[in-house]
């Protein structure tokens, strides 16, 4: 894995050392001597980390996590303070101010690749959620709003597996004044808890007595329920390589023994802040997406979503021999609707004819606004006499009540329907809405109001 580093260190021996450690790992290094240089780097060029020294002059790293962490354009590229301060009370200020982990001067090299591996892959995935959350935005599928109910505004749910029971009892209470905790007594309670759970945040001691450690945060990682949901490991003071391979597998964060209190409010804060951002970005993906296949105004599928699935549907309906109806429906004269009683009648007409659609035709039938006030359903296992009898109960279930509007107004509606079916081998969903689409002119041409099937 390659990526882009921003070493930060006003001492040049450090910074050389630093440069040629991560160049030889075909990592890409930028380098600044100064918090306010760090600062001007990181907006102008937009590194994937940022290794930053806390003792510097002038503006300390404390204060620069801090700016780049309140800035929107730079808030989301991860920081490990590197440091010879080993004291809790500094990770947790650092913590606070936003850093993503710690690294204590001398500098393990296996360490040091490992965490910089780990937080570029979260990074990676958080930026491809952004870049869709914006594309969303400039087509217009999705609004930007605050994000602030995605940060620390409801209590976490997380669960615990320690076999030592005075190390639980105090990350337990700890963590208790702020979240709901839950405990698991086995790596299979563990699971089991996880699987249905739908906990925040998972905390696994790599030091369990009768158990592997590892293979149970293995094992989380690749359960589809809990695969996003993130890792806190606890081991033990210079466990270097069961670390390594911690965060290889995808642990995202962990805490040495002794576990200091604040810190381990401090880390789980950190973690849960960035799931519920990452969950507001996923949301917001979905919702865009839902946006794209569907019409704003009824809900039904929009024609994009119709043709791209219709070819399938036929596909479908040839492989098992069973025959595949189309109904292509007109709303009768609604030009007048609109500009009689404007076009705020007229949405509701459509969102009601919608509705009225939709709460007659089966589950597997597909149903769609083609645009305007032209609609489409598409009925999988349906020959023609079927679908024919379909179309004559849309059509009296639309003319038999009228349509409120806005201003007390009541409209008589109603509808030409024209109906064509799949022939065989051979037929394209093209071919089938432009039948269905004659059969329709011809039910408007002869007095609309009725069902017309394609001429045999």
């Amino acid at each position: 894995m390659t990526a882009r580093v921003l070493i930060v260190d006003d001492v040049p021996a450090n910074l050389k050392l630093l440069d040629a450690k991560l160049t030889a790992e075909y990592f890409g290094v930028l380098k600044a001597s100064s918090g306010p240089e760090a600062i001007d780097v990181a907006t102008k060029e937009m590194p994937d980390i940022i290794l930053l020294d806390v003792m510097m002059p002038g503006m300390d790293g404390f204060e620069v996590c801090r700016r780049l962490k309140a800035a929107p354009e730079t808030e989301h590229i991860p920081i490990v303070m590197v440091t010879a301060l080993d004291q809790a009370k500094d990770r947790v200020q650092g913590l606070e101010a936003g850093a993503d982990d710690f690294l204590t001067k001398p500098v393990n090299d296996l360490a040091l690749f490992a965490r910089v591996k780990s937080l570029v892959r979260l990074k990676m995935v958080t930026d491809e959620l952004r870049m869709r959350e914006a594309t969303g935005q400039r087509i217009g599928a999705l609004v930007g709003g605050s994000t602030e109910r995605m940060l620390m505004t409801e209590p976490g749910r997380v669960l615990i597996i320690d076999d030592r029971p005075t190390s639980l009892k105090r990350m337990s209470e700890a963590l208790a004044i702020e979240h709901t905790v839950a405990v698991a007594e086995t790596p299979d309670e563990m699971m089991q808890l996880a699987a249905i759970g739908d906990y925040d945040l998972l905390i696994v001691s790599l030091t369990l007595a009768e158990h592997d450690g590892l293979r149970l945060c293995s094992q989380l990682r690749s359960l589809e329920a809990t695969r996003q949901t993130p890792l806190l490991a606890i081991v033990e003071e210079g466990d270097t390589p069961r670390l390594v391979r911690a965060l290889d597998m995808g642990v995202n964060d962990y805490l040495v023994r002794p576990v200091d209190r604040n810190e381990l409010v401090a880390r789980c804060r950190t973690q849960l802040r960035r799931k519920r951002f990452q969950d507001y970005l996923r949301e917001k993906f979905q919702q865009g997406l839902e946006l794209a296949i569907t019409d704003s105004l009824t809900g039904l599928y929009n024609r994009r979503y119709m043709e791209s699935h219709l070819g399938a549907m036929l596909d479908d309906g040839l492989a098992s021999n069973k025959p595949v109806s189309l109904l292509i429906f007109d709303i009768d004269f609604f030009k007048l609707v609109n500009d009689t009683y404007g076009h705020g009648a007229g949405d509701a007409v459509l969102k009601e004819f919608a509705q009225r659609i939709s709460q007659n035709v089966r589950g597997v039938d597909l149903a769609c606004r083609m645009g305007g006030e032209e609609f489409v359903v598409v009925m999988p296992d349906t020959d023609l006499a079927y679908a024919v009898m379909v179309a004559e109960r849309l059509r009296t279930r639309i003319g038999e009540t009228s349509f409120k509007v806005d201003g007390g107004h009541e409209l008589n509606v109603t509808v030409s329907i024209g109906l064509a079916v799949v022939k065989g081998p051979g037929d394209t969903a093209e071919k089938l809405i432009e039948r269905a689409d004659a059969a329709l002119y011809r039910a408007k041409r002869d007095g609309r109001n009725r069902v017309e099937a394609e001429a045999a």
